[in-house]
């Protein structure tokens, strides 16, 4: 298992002040600037940027309902006059490939990608390069010689879960056998967040199964959790960890349709409000917030100091390496584990969600409980 290198650089700054700075250079797109322009990359004084946005998919719900509106946002606060072309693979390699190359024919400066499958672009990321359009990896570490990575630390995401979920199992926590529902082997956060998990599971738990989820799709995740009950029996398993919130819903109807009663602890991540609701009704026990709007803007700020022909480093004060390069400017944040006891103190109080985006009809009573409502 192979999870990427990170350096942190001497002086490291919060990524808002970072960008505050980049922002209060950028008092107009079109201003030229004095410094690091790319070879060859010509003088954008006068011209507007052009950004390519690619995600993933629609599978996961953060990509359309958060993460793209707040980086088209951003961009447009930091360079009115720059434009954004958009674009999902909805799951499908060959699909991002070729919105890649369309946006190059279109005559994009840079790009913003989430690779589906980060081994499968190596080339389309060189071929980018090598035509002075510069990547900007997002979330997924993508290879090739990309030009900035921003994400948060994958490790601390899979300790978070492997702690929270060894305190959930309580007394089971030394010796108890759990199932591993690992992501998407061709998302390298996949490996990264399991290597943070076992990091803090191993030598206390035994790890009775431990699967691999293509698409991270949560009807994979239920077919592998009902292979697992089937394979160790539904009274022998004492928590489960989910590598995000889209296969725990997976994991627990599987454990629900087998009748498992009450259900073992149960992590995730992206703190979708499915999950959160679930975590409020007692069925998930926690999810990972990676706070959106720092990501986003920071991805933002980064391709429009590139696009202007300015260095990512004055953003991106951490390093990284993939496969094929090193020392990759990166913008690494820090993730928060949630459960029931700090929903209001962590997404409520963020503006991620409010009570009545949670506590709907159906979850009224389960909300009360919680403390969330009166």
């Amino acid at each position: 298992m192979r999870t990427p290198d990170v350096q942190s650089r001497p002086g490291r700054t919060a990524v808002f002040v970072a960008t505050l700075t980049l922002a209060v250079g950028l008092t107009a797109c079109g201003q030229a600037a004095d410094s690091g322009a790319a070879p060859d990359q010509g003088d954008v004084a006068g011209e507007s940027v052009k950004i390519g946005l690619l995600l993933p998919d629609t599978i996961t719900a953060r990509w359309e309902n958060f993460d793209r509106p707040l980086i088209e946002n951003r961009i447009a606060e930091l360079c009115p006059d720059c434009t954004v072309e958009y674009a999902n693979a909805q799951g499908n390699v060959a699909t991002q490939q070729r919105q890649m190359e369309t946006m190059i024919t279109q005559g994009v400066d840079v790009l913003i990608l989430d690779a589906v499958d980060p081994k499968a672009l190596q080339n389309s990321v060189r071929n980018a390069t090598e035509v002075n359009v510069p990547v900007v990896a997002y979330d997924r570490l993508a290879e090739g010689p990309i030009a900035a990575y921003v994400s948060f630390d994958g490790a601390e995401v899979g300790r978070l879960q492997g702690e929270v979920l060894l305190e959930a199992m309580g007394g089971k926590a030394d010796g108890g056998q759990i199932v591993m529902m690992n992501g998407d082997p061709a998302d390298p956060n996949s490996d990264w967040f399991e290597e943070g998990a076992r990091s803090v599971l191993e030598g206390k738990v035994k790890i009775g199964k431990s699967y691999d989820t293509v698409g991270w799709r949560s009807d994979v995740a239920h077919v592998n959790m009902a292979g697992a009950i089937a394979a160790l029996g539904p009274d022998s398993i004492d928590g489960v960890y989910a590598a995000n919130d889209a296969l725990a819903f997976g994991v627990i109807s599987a454990l629900k349709a087998n009748h498992i009663s009450p259900l073992p602890p149960v992590t995730g991540q992206d703190a979708e409000l499915a999950a959160v609701q679930r975590i409020v009704e007692g069925e998930q026990t926690m999810t990972v917030y990676k706070p959106f709007e720092p990501q986003a803007e920071a991805a933002a700020a980064i391709a429009v100091a590139l696009g202007r022909g300015e260095p990512a480093e004055a953003i991106a004060e951490d390093e990284i390496d993939n496969t094929t390069d090193e020392d990759i400017p990166a913008v690494l944040l820090t993730p928060i584990a949630v459960t029931v006891d700090n929903i209001v103190d962590t997404l409520v109080k963020d503006g991620m969600y409010t009570i009545d985006q949670i506590c709907t009809p159906k979850y009224a009573s389960a909300c009360e409980r919680a403390g969330l409502t009166t």
